[in-house]
């Protein structure tokens, strides 16, 4: 199955339909008073010869941050770093992002967001439709990866095979987690399972980044000499978490695992000047990594992967 060419264009024309939209909005009359324009759900991006978007299944906003971030740090320190960042302790906002690529003639979606309907929306402002996807690749097992696999108790992607860590589906199964049960196990008679260093796609690597859960992958892109991390949770906000790679976070299973992937894998992406895209990071969710003091420092993109 393959993309046709009008989806492969509507797919490249997110990237500047911010443009067009704030031209409609500038074009409004002052005393209509206009609501503030939604945020875009999709941006497209390019690794090599792999095209892919990355997809705004949702956004919401935290009250009261450091119950989920910092757990291990003092109200003053928290404070500071956020004040250094121009970000207020009072509320944090998440975002939920999955990611869709071609990769020849597969057309993999990576995790499913919280619902079925932010999924569907998302991938339908890049042109495409929940039947367009042949392989959905889960990072782990969390509510807001896989709220999305079912839409009413049917399957969302109706043509799609599922690709899991072998460890973090054994798990879950075993959990008995109550939205696995729902919305992951009726899928297991078209699920494969995979470890560190087996090929999703051509071109699609998995990498363990155990902590997060016991079995949390993120999955490295390459084609014709690039490549880009799918981080997945590696790291769920973008100072909180990543800048202090140390710092607790509220939903990491494995806190000291969890640390100690973040530096690993972050280290690598600050040395190879690799680009990453982040699961909760702020949308369009893809960003660099540099080194800062003891910790590290996020970079958004700009236009570098277009």
């Amino acid at each position: 199955m393959s993309l046709s060419m009008s989806r492969r264009q509507a797919l490249l024309s997110t990237a500047i339909a911010p443009v067009a939209a704030a031209t409609a909005f500038s074009a409004k009359a002052a005393d209509e008073k206009p609501a503030m324009l939604p945020m875009d759900k999709a941006r497209a991006f390019r690794v090599g010869a792999l095209e892919g978007a990355t997809l705004l299944a949702g956004t919401a906003p935290r009250p009261d941050p450091q119950s989920i971030f910092g757990l291990n740090v003092s109200a003053e320190e928290f404070s500071a770093a956020s004040e250094a960042n121009f970000i207020t302790t009072e509320s944090a906002q998440f975002y939920f992002t999955p990611t869709v690529l071609r990769s020849g003639d597969e057309v993999v979606l990576f995790d499913t967001g919280l619902n079925a309907g932010g999924i569907t929306a998302a991938l339908a402002e890049a042109g495409m439709s929940p039947d367009d996807i042949t392989k959905v690749v889960l990072t782990h097992m969390h509510g807001d990866h896989i709220g999305g696999l079912m839409n009413e108790g049917t399957p969302t992607f109706a043509n799609a095979s599922y690709v899991t860590g072998q460890a973090e589906y054994d798990h879950w199964a075993a959990a008995g987690n109550e939205r696995f049960d729902a919305n992951v196990k009726p899928l297991a008679d078209k699920m494969s399972f995979i470890g560190d260093g087996d090929s999703v796609a051509p071109g699609i690597t998995a990498m363990a980044a155990f902590g997060h859960t016991p079995g949390h992958m993120t999955y490295m892109l390459e084609s014709e000499g690039k490549q880009l991390l799918i981080a997945a949770d590696l790291a769920n906000h973008y100072v909180w978490s990543l800048a202090y790679p140390d710092w607790e976070v509220k939903f990491d299973m494995d806190k000291t695992a969890a640390a100690a992937s973040r530096r690993k894998v972050l280290g690598m992406l600050a040395a190879d000047k690799l680009p990453m895209i982040g699961y909760h990071m702020p949308f369009p969710a893809a960003g660099f990594v540099d080194t800062r003091e003891d910790g590290f420092r996020y970079v958004p993109v700009s236009y570098q992967l277009l």
